[in-house]
């Protein structure tokens, strides 16, 4: 292969490609991906260093009063040692990877996808991108649910940059965003939810209330962001027959 055609394929240009494909488009969060990963040779022989998989999303992070979309890796595994893929040749290998339990619901504007890269040294590394659609635990779909139940509507789901107090393994949470259309709209402006932690039995809840402004003194709380109560609470397994009432009764304390 002339000098030239390995110049071209050291910038990309017809060089190895990588193209994954999920069994499915549409998972739960802690559920096993199974799919395959499609390697294809360019015009030259070339060294993969590794095959990387990752997941991502994006957050707004916000800066000098701008705002910013960032990107953040959920999780990232390599998935194979190093190898040569001849030009032309084509390779396949499965694939599993378990999507972590506390990624993002895409709801509202989240958007998750699956990332597939090939590391390999002084060219362009070719990667793969494929969007996911990602349900809640089914803990925390009971606890949305008993949300909804209550007389609440979701208006907007997206994840924001998370103050120190509330970073975790993760630069940002992911805030669900509800408005009262029940008998809660003479009290209540909104409810904000954050899952601040996620595991097989259990949520951890960070529940922002906000209280409508009524007479003079609350309008100064408002102005103050004095009208607002946030209140930390844990839901396991044992409370999904009351969990609906548990989180009634938190709200009913701050009205």
């Amino acid at each position: 292969m002339s000098l030239f055609n390995k110049a071209l394929v050291s910038i990309g240009i017809g060089a190895a490609t990588v193209d994954t494909k999920l069994e499915k488009a549409t998972y739960r969060a802690g559920e096993v991906m199974h799919g395959e990963i499609m390697v294809r040779g360019g015009h030259v022989e070339q060294q993969i260093d590794a095959i990387y998989v990752s997941v991502h999303t994006t957050y707004l992070r916000e800066a000098n009063d701008k705002k910013y979309t960032d990107m953040a890796a959920i999780q990232k595994i390599k998935v194979t040692e190093p190898f040569t893929i001849a030009a032309g040749e084509h390779k396949v290998m499965p694939i599993s990877l378990t999507l972590p339990i506390d990624t993002p619901i895409t709801a509202g504007k989240t958007q998750v996808w699956v990332q597939t890269g090939l590391d390999i040294k002084n060219a362009v590394d070719p990667n793969d991108k494929d969007y996911i659609r990602v349900q809640p635990t089914k803990l925390a779909e009971s606890v949305l649910d008993a949300v909804s139940g209550l007389g609440f509507r979701l208006r907007e789901a997206e994840c924001e940059q998370a103050s120190t107090r509330l970073r975790g393994k993760f630069p940002f949470v992911q805030e669900f965003e509800f408005v009262p259309t029940g008998s809660y709209r003479r009290h209540l402006d909104e409810l904000e939810l954050v899952f601040l932690a996620q595991s097989d039995y259990s949520v951890e809840l960070l529940l922002q209330i906000d209280r409508k402004a009524k007479g003079l003194g609350s309008l100064f709380a408002e102005a103050l962001d004095m009208d607002e109560s946030y209140v930390r609470t844990t839901i396991t397994t044992q409370d999904l027959p009351n969990i609906q009432a548990n989180l009634q009764q938190i709200i009913m304390k701050h009205l």
